[in-house]
């Protein structure tokens, strides 16, 4: 039996030209790109090449402005964090009840240490009120810090303009994106549309490079305190001996990326619609968060109605089909989703969300395979409900009322 992965919001597979850019680092050219002989020089030049391609790719940005982290994790924690032990005259923040959290934990933390945090609803489809972020901003703002595309629904924020109303606001406030989901899937101008965000996280593996490497692009002039100190490397803005192979990994990622952007979005696009467009003719109570709004081409999260996501999961790797029940981050805790919970989708479904996430290398064939699969374990754990009537096959009679007026299209089937 073959494996179907279709949980790429987690990780994704290494590109085989990723894989072979990074082996010669893992092999002949090991040397510390610190070190001043002229093998080490060499590997040195290969990070500084890696730079240069990623600030490229990013909207033309001054290499210097890019700083490589562990992972997006660290890069976030590096912005929020760091942006509060530079400014310690303001303490509020602003940002949502959606992100990931590597900023929402971030967030919390900081308030148990004196800040004011405003967590921004969403409306029932993701969407943020961009009058609501208005009236949010204080003249002791410090930070927004507002993901660019979910990690759970793939909704999409406005994060230009919201960038662009804080600065117009006031420019001494600092503007933070997570833009892990969304590097290599969305084009991304740090000189254009973005000019007025000063932060933006995100991680190799979301795009095909390793697991272990991320960036952190920091604007020339935002105020920063070190997260990580101990060397010189990194301009001395992260201290640790840099991972080349890995550095070197992800810019081959992202040049991969941008140059099969049009080609990759649109195979996405037709593969995430016939997913849904099918489960939905043959799944009864079943939504799509988030479908109405802006979305990431390669991402659908749905809600079965009247079931666990555990069980569904459960079911659809026993048959070889790899998806998740949200954030990779969250999937070992039993507690519903709190993205789902801000969608304000029913207590009938919040439990039964299930995320398919895919890349380039999914296909026709593995979708249709998901369609085959999927509606008969929603079947047969539904028969296994208390909320459904195994004798006429539909809910019982007090759960059907409680769905709601955002609720499912009622497919037939």
């Amino acid at each position: 039996m073959n494996t179907i992965y279709a949980d790429n919001n987690a990780t994704t597979q290494v590109a085989p030209e990723v894989l072979d850019a990074m082996l010669p680092f893992f092999k002949d050219q090991y040397f510390n790109p610190s070190s001043m002989y002229e093998p080490a020089r060499q590997v040195a030049h290969a990070v500084a090449e890696s730079r240069e391609q990623i600030a490229r790719h990013l909207g033309g940005v001054d290499p210097k402005e890019i700083l490589f982290t562990s992972c997006a994790t660290e890069s976030n924690n590096a912005a929020i964090q760091g942006v509060v032990d530079a400014n310690p005259r303001r303490r509020h923040i602003v940002t949502t009840s959606v992100e990931h959290p590597a900023v929402r934990e971030v967030c919390k933390d900081l308030a148990r240490r004196g800040c004011d945090i405003t967590f921004l609803p969403v409306d029932v489809q993701g969407n943020l009120d961009t009058g609501e972020f208005i009236r949010a901003l204080r003249p002791d703002t410090l930070l927004v810090t507002i993901m660019h595309a979910n990690n759970e629904t793939g909704v999409i924020f406005p994060v230009e303009q919201l960038a662009r109303i804080t600065k117009e606001t006031d420019p001494q406030i600092v503007f933070h994106t997570d833009a892990t989901q969304s590097v290599g899937k969305l084009p991304i101008d740090l000189k254009g549309d973005f000019k007025n965000v000063d932060l933006l996280s995100f991680s190799g593996h979301k795009l095909h490079a390793p697991k272990g490497v991320g960036s952190l692009f920091i604007r020339r002039g935002t105020p920063l305190r070190p997260f990580l100190i101990g060397g010189h490397q990194e301009s001395g803005r992260r201290a640790g001996t840099e991972n080349v192979a890995l550095v070197v990994g992800m810019a081959r990622a992202l040049s991969l990326a941008v140059e099969r952007h049009d080609e990759d979005n649109a195979k996405l696009l037709g593969l995430r619609d016939r997913l849904e467009a099918r489960l939905s003719e043959r799944i009864r109570y079943m939504q799509i968060n988030g479908h109405s709004a802006p979305r990431l081409p390669n991402t659908s999260n749905l809600s079965c109605h009247f079931i666990e996501g555990e069980g569904m999961l459960f079911e659809l790797s026993a048959a070889g089909i790899c998806a998740s029940s949200g954030s990779a981050c969250t999937s070992g805790s039993l507690e519903p989703s709190h993205v789902l919970l801000a969608l304000k989708v029913p207590f009938t479904a919040v439990h039964g969300s299930i995320r398919f996430s895919l890349s380039r290398y999914n296909t026709e064939e593995e979708i249709d395979r998901i369609v085959e699969v999927f509606p008969q374990i929603v079947q047969r754990l539904r028969h296994a409900s208390p909320y459904w009537n195994a004798a006429t096959n539909t809910p019982r009679a007090d759960m059907e009322s409680l769905v709601g007026p955002h609720g499912p299209k009622l497919a037939e089937g």
